[in-house]
């Protein structure tokens, strides 16, 4: 089952926070990488009104559903570079679970959601997917998992990890905190990272102040990832980092 949180061939195209773009766009222009700016979701609050995977979710590698909020802005953003663009149903607001829509983890053949709350056209491109509904409490799914590997994630999330361990996989389970996220007590780690490749994972900072550094970093050793830092300074949730393989020309 492919995963479009792991991109098969090497991403040339990432869709990252609005607030650390003019810090990282250099850095992703070295690798041959376009990344495009989110703007701010102004319906939901402010701390994740620029996650991407809060107004988001990549069917596939080139193919998105956005919330109806921000759906022109990224139309206009994207489209030109050959992804399809599709309008959700659900529009997001302040409160939640009313921001949790597209906030969908994915892992091997599952997705995993709140189902209760996810976006009615979202779930109906989800089970053409064939995919397996795992139904949790927790409602920012994607943000709470880390996506290693085909089947490996990492979660501070007690039940995420007692729930996907049973369906076997490979989850390491680490201590909640430790992840900035100004405005709220602390980010989640799947909101630190994305993957540019089957091998390559980029990440917003370290972990040098996470109790579980070590066992982070031996994760990622074990399932043989180069590791990528956007900065020295300490990892910051910045709503996942999508990547994306499309077509476009140079002069774009």
């Amino acid at each position: 089952m492919k995963n479009p949180f792991i991109p098969l061939e090497y991403a040339n195209v990432v869709i990252v926070d609005g607030r650390i773009y003019p810090k990282v766009c250099k850095k992703f222009q070295d690798m041959n990488i376009k990344a495009i700016p989110t703007i701010a979701c102004k319906d939901v609050q402010e701390p994740i009104a620029y996650h991407p995977d809060i107004v988001m979710h990549p069917l596939n590698h080139n193919t998105l559903i956005v919330a109806p909020n921000v759906f022109e802005y990224y139309y206009e953003s994207l489209s030109k570079l050959g992804i399809r663009i599709i309008a959700g149903e659900k529009k997001l607001d302040k409160e939640y679970p009313e921001d949790i829509a597209y906030n969908v983890g994915r892992i091997y053949n599952f997705a995993i959601h709140n189902f209760k709350y996810t976006d009615e056209k979202l779930k109906f491109y989800l089970k053409k997917e064939n995919l397996e509904f795992v139904n949790i409490k927790q409602g920012y799914t994607k943000c709470s998992m880390a996506i290693i590997d085909e089947k490996a994630i990492i979660t501070s999330d007690y039940p995420m990890y007692k729930k996907l361990t049973a369906l076997g996989i490979d989850v390491l389970h680490i201590r909640p905190g430790y992840i900035r996220l100004d405005g709220y007590d602390y980010g989640f780690i799947g909101g630190t990272c994305g993957n540019l490749s089957t091998k390559d994972i980029v990440f917003s900072g370290k972990f040098a102040e996470h109790p579980d550094e070590e066992k982070i970093i031996n994760f990622l050793k074990k399932y043989k990832k180069k590791i990528i830092w956007l900065d020295n300074e300490e990892a910051i949730d910045v709503g996942t980092i999508i990547s994306l393989n499309c077509h476009f020309s140079n002069s774009l």
